[in-house]
């Protein structure tokens, strides 16, 4: 029998697990500014007041409170035992689940080393660029590409110059720090030989979501070969499931509307050098399906860039077929063909950014490029070439799983082969089909629950919302998301059922800060005389802070996993979910002020813990010990000052 699994990996699970590629790929979601909707899969509504966070990685229910992380989620809607939830979603990630044994320490200490050599060559090839004797030849190239040292240093370009060994010899040393370097493909073992992979080239340091230098990509000063080389797949880096700039691009934009997908590393630094800061770009390969999962949990629109020319279309068509299958109502896929002089700089440096960004607003749209490609195949003028088009075409529309899209595309299709629309919808190509599978190795309709089962558990009332008793519940505004609560019930794993929510106090304003920015919490010392405070959400508090210090990733979706069985863990799923309403800066000032609110917070409990003193000592049989009541009074006067001078 299996025992148990590790903590450690479920923290580094979740951090690995986008939470909206694993609910939209069974509940339909549509982004709503930060955020995405949809209506509730565990009760009935009419109106979506479901709500996923891409940023804080869990969902919250602001009618029935039904709220979690990625496994719980799993476990709600699926009824699937916790072991079976982190299967499926260690399957998603390609890891093996460990139990007991030590197996996964080790596997996270090891990535911990990975992240922390790659971090570290980072700042070795960027003080290269500055400093090193050779340095010139790189600042020239950059120069000449019109890049600046403030965007250089925004994407942390740096510089790996000639010799065989300049990186190994900073970084290595004995075996045990070489294999970490050939594990973070940082050097090359061949031949009995160890050498640097990456040397006379650019470096431009390939960073995942979260910020964390993951790989590299090297161009070549001069005309050697290859042009580009890449980092080679390690346990931290998969080509195919990283964009290079995207994280950028979330840096510089508060919300992307729209991303850029273009060829290379030096387009994507030149458009953010003309004010593009929407670009990213694949890591040498084709488009995936992952990718494009990525692009779209990013922003709403995405715009392919391709040269015009044949490879270019081919690589148009990859995009497309990945593309395809993950076109939901509401998202929007263009591609932009360069005309044959210009690369995607010197597009909008002859254009400009406003007539460029109206290109990209009138690229051809997925489905043009689609029927073009299709139809360039027959002859129109033929009635067999039309509905050889048809036959070509039926079965990339059944992979659309937007209802209103692929309907609007049926339509299309029929106006070019000038057919019936109901002729091409009577016997529509079935999506496994497309997809390549015959009908007999699909699974019987009676083995797949019908969806109104997930609606209503066993147990549990029908439900539907009150329109007329839609009411927030910190008495703040109305704001429409609010229907009856169940009055009864027990909680769902990795869920909530909407408790009734005691006052806030300072303990929970301070959560609530942590919930913004959870990495904050490694700052904070908590006063051993803190955790004996009788006050709202101060226990909770105490336990936040425990678990933030605890696991290697601090996140929200971690303090659900960590929380669930917790006494506490409703009165933090309330938090949470009150958390969707916060609107906040995630920039450096933004930080700031959060932090400065903390410190506040803590203050004021500090404070409180001294009023309960001075109190207790007053109530002692026999009077306050004088010289105890008197240090209680001074320190309570010392930092009630200290509070006043900071308001």
């Amino acid at each position: 029998m299996a025992g148990r699994i590790p903590q450690t990996f479920i923290d580094d699970l979740l951090a690995r697990t986008d939470i909206v590629g694993v609910i939209e790929s069974r509940v339909p979601l549509k982004r709503a500014g930060r955020n995405y909707t949809a209506c509730c899969p565990f009760h009935k509504e009419k109106t979506p007041s479901f709500t996923v966070s891409p940023d804080k990685q869990f969902y919250y229910c602001f009618g029935c409170g039904a709220t979690g992380n990625a496994i719980g989620f799993l476990m709600e809607y699926e009824r699937r035992p916790f072991p079976e939830a982190v299967e499926e979603l260690a399957g998603r990630a390609g890891l093996t689940v460990p139990h007991d044994g030590g197996d996964d320490d080790e596997r996270t200490s090891r990535n911990r080393a990975l992240y922390d050599a790659l971090a570290t060559a980072d700042r070795h090839f960027q003080e290269q660029l500055r400093k090193h004797a050779l340095r010139l030849r790189a600042v020239d190239y950059l120069r000449s590409r019109g890049l600046t040292g403030e965007i250089a240093r925004r994407f942390g370009v740096g510089y790996a110059p000639p010799g065989w060994d300049l990186l190994l010899s900073a970084q290595g040393g004995d075996d045990a720090k070489n294999r970490l370097l050939i594990d973070a493909g940082l050097v090359v073992a061949q031949d009995g030989k160890t050498y640097d992979r990456f040397r006379d080239r650019i470096m431009f340091p390939i960073r995942d979501t979260r910020g964390r230098v993951i790989g590299f990509g090297g161009r070549v000063i001069g005309d050697g070969k290859p042009k580009y080389l890449n980092s080679p797949e390690t346990p931290v880096f998969h080509k195919g499931r990283e964009l290079y700039g995207l994280y950028e691009a979330k840096q510089a934009n508060k919300t992307l509307e729209r991303l850029l997908v273009v060829e290379g590393y030096m387009d994507v630094i030149a458009l953010a050098q003309q004010g593009i800061t929407c670009a990213v770009a694949t890591l040498g390969t084709a488009c995936t399906s992952d990718h494009v999962d990525l692009l779209f949990r990013s922003a709403g629109e995405v715009v392919f860039c391709f040269d015009g020319d044949a490879a270019g279309r081919r690589a148009a068509w990859r995009a497309l077929e990945a593309t395809l299958p993950k076109m939901q109502d509401g998202r929007v896929a263009r591609v932009l063909f360069l005309p044959p002089q210009h690369d995607p700089d010197s597009l909008v440096r002859a254009e400009g950014v406003t007539a460029f960004n109206a290109l990209l607003a009138n690229a051809d749209s997925i489905d043009d490029v689609l029927f073009r490609e299709l139809a360039a195949r027959v002859d129109l003028s033929r009635t067999d070439g039309r509905a050889r088009l048809a036959s070509l075409a039926k079965p990339y529309l059944a992979q659309v799983p937007g209802e209103v899209l692929r309907a609007l595309m049926t339509q299309k299709l029929a106006d070019i082969a000038q057919l019936d629309p109901k002729l091409l919808a009577a016997q529509p190509a079935t999506r496994a089909q497309a997809l390549g599978f015959d009908s007999d190795d699909m699974p019987p309709d009676h083995d797949v629950p019908p969806p109104d089962d997930r609606y209503e558990p066993a147990g549990e009332p029908a439900w539907e919302p009150d329109p007329d008793s839609i009411e927030p519940r910190d008495g703040s505004e109305r704001r429409g998301f609010r229907g009856k609560r169940f009055d009864k019930g027990p909680r769902q794993v990795g869920g909530s059922r909407a408790p009734r929510q005691a006052p806030l106090g300072v303990a929970g304003h301070v959560i609530r800060h942590l919930l913004m920015a959870p990495q904050l919490a490694r700052e904070i010392d908590l006063l051993p005389e803190l955790r004996g405070l009788d006050l709202p959400h101060v226990a909770l508090l105490c336990e936040v802070v425990d678990v933030l210090h605890d696991t290697e990733y601090p996140s929200v979706a971690a303090l659900f996993g960590r929380l669930q069985g917790s006494d506490n863990f409703d009165a933090f799923a309330a938090l949470a979910g009150r958390e969707f309403l916060v609107q906040h800066g995630d920039d450096e000032a933004g930080l700031e002020a959060l932090r400065r609110d903390i410190r506040g917070g803590l203050d004021q409990l500090t404070l409180a813990w001294y009023d309960a003193e001075l109190a207790r000592e007053l109530r002692r049989p026999g009077g306050p010990d004088p010289a105890r009541y008197r240090e209680l009074l001074q320190e309570h006067s010392r930092l009630k000052a200290a509070i006043h001078r900071s308001l």
